[in-house]
């Protein structure tokens, strides 16, 4: 290994770490585009005799969108790791999804304007992983920027991003059953859940559905025409009056990345019934088998079409799942075993996480972890960063043939909760600290440092040989 070569690792990871721009665009002119293509899917679908699909259509350009979205392509990797954290995506399921997100380190890189784009290494993987790359990191920035427009308009609000599908397990059977194929919109899902909440308040819900594309700006409308009807298979409340949003991340080969945005405006709290008190969060989730069926409001006879619905004698159990399904990805991203299979149902994959206590990535020398009850060795790896201790896992790799060190984690107090079982008061705890967090994107003995709003970490630096 050279000086040079050490010298050029050294600047990609401090790229990591640089903040640029992300173009945001959102525009009745958007929302007409995405109506024609719907309109042509739908007709080409009835000339082969599939009908046309259920969507949502009472998207709009979103209000005060912002114009751009000052971002570090570590953040981005960030987000994707912690929401592939707690997936069940066959044999390499789990943590190794969420370490997955590293094999973007040299994708992203700003142009002279500062806008995010493909580096020549991003350019390269297209080869292969064409879809993949669109998929993942336009699932990363359709995260960041849902949780960002959400954030902005309720500040005083903390804001969870939670994966769709691993919530809905709770409650239902996605999964085939032998017996034909499903209907459609059992088949097409949002991606995420963006809850707003403050401990003891009702929650307000909002779905996402994510798209990426390395083709033209067309490809984005056919795309969100698409997600428009993914969004249409999830109702909280009444039929079609959750809000949502449509985000698709145009990846030109060239030029600068956008994302483009709609949304169908609106408020749904997950409200109890009547007067009783708000859901008790530490308790242990009740697996459900519910009917996928959703109410349509109709006169007269109860009519049903296929899709998943909460309704709000069930919101208590609602806000339960997503508050134990945040909590089962925060510790899987930390690489804790029996501590996530805690907040998991069956359907949900707790087997799977409950085969050990920990699930350490270091591909060098590991630690093990104890099994007594104290939390003292439920981890593999510690570190204080920005005077915060963090505890985790590390996964030990090699970069263009150097080594690096990647850390994953959580602010040690709040991973003390979440072994503990006590989700509320994980929730009190990263709710007083909103604001508080450090946004320097550097620290001590670390090229790179990620923090977010949840209280993880995602670091990287140099490792000697």
């Amino acid at each position: 290994m050279n000086e040079d070569e050490t010298k050029s690792i050294a600047e990609i990871l401090n790229e990591l770490g640089t903040t640029s721009r992300i173009q945001v665009r959102s525009s009745p002119g958007l929302a007409s585009e995405v109506d024609k293509a719907a309109a042509d899917e739908d007709k080409k679908r009835e000339e082969d005799g599939r009908g046309p699909l259920r969507r949502r259509t009472d998207y709009r350009d979103v209000r005060n969108a912002p114009r751009s979205l000052p971002l570090t392509p570590w953040q981005v990797l960030h987000a994707i790791g912690l929401g592939a954290a707690a997936a069940r995506q066959g044999a390499g399921r789990g943590l190794a999804e969420h370490w997955g997100s590293l094999r973007y380190s040299q994708a992203l890189e700003a142009n002279r304007g500062q806008f995010l784009q493909l580096s020549s290494e991003g350019r390269d993987l297209l080869r292969f992983y064409k879809a993949t790359q669109s998929g993942e990191i336009g699932t990363g920035f359709a995260s960041l920027l849902a949780e960002h427009i959400v954030r902005s308009r309720y500040p005083d609000h903390s804001v969870s991003v939670i994966p769709a599908d691993i919530a809905l397990k709770a409650g239902w059977t996605l999964r085939s059953s032998g017996t034909g194929p499903r209907p459609e919109p059992l088949t097409r899902r949002p991606h995420f859940f963006v809850e707003a909440w403050r401990p003891g308040q009702p929650s307000k819900i909002f779905l996402t559905s994510s798209k990426g594309t390395h083709s033209s700006v067309h490809q984005v409308y056919k795309q969100l025409s698409t997600a428009s009807a993914h969004v249409e298979s999830v109702h909280i409340g009444p039929y079609a009056t959750v809000p949502y949003f449509l985000i698709g991340t145009e990846i030109p080969a060239k030029e600068s990345l956008a994302l483009h945005v709609l949304e169908a405006p609106g408020t749904t709290l997950l409200r109890p019934s009547g007067e009783e008190p708000g859901a008790d969060l530490d308790l242990a989730l009740r697996q459900e088998e519910f009917i996928p069926d959703v109410v349509l409001p109709t006169e007269g006879d109860r009519a049903t079409v296929p899709g998943f619905q909460v309704l709000p004698g069930s919101f208590d159990w609602f806000s339960i799942v997503l508050a134990r399904t945040e909590a089962a990805a925060l510790t899987a991203f930390t690489g804790g075993g029996k501590p996530t299979a805690q907040y998991l149902t069956r359907e949900q994959g707790r087997r799977h996480f409950h085969q050990g206590t920990g699930t350490g990535a270091k591909t060098d020398t590991d630690t093990s972890t104890s099994t007594s009850t104290s939390t003292a060795r439920m981890w593999d790896a510690e570190h204080r960063i920005h005077d915060i201790d963090f505890v985790g896992t590390d996964h030990i790799y090699r970069l263009n043939r150097t080594r690096v060190e990647a850390f994953s984690g959580l602010k040690r107090s709040l991973f003390t909760h979440l072994y503990r079982g006590h989700v509320n008061e994980y929730r009190r705890e990263v709710h007083s600290l909103r604001g508080q967090w450090p946004q320097r994107s550097t620290a001590e003995g670390w090229n790179t440092v990620s923090i977010r709003a949840d209280g993880t970490v995602l670091a990287i630096r140099l490792r000697d040989e």
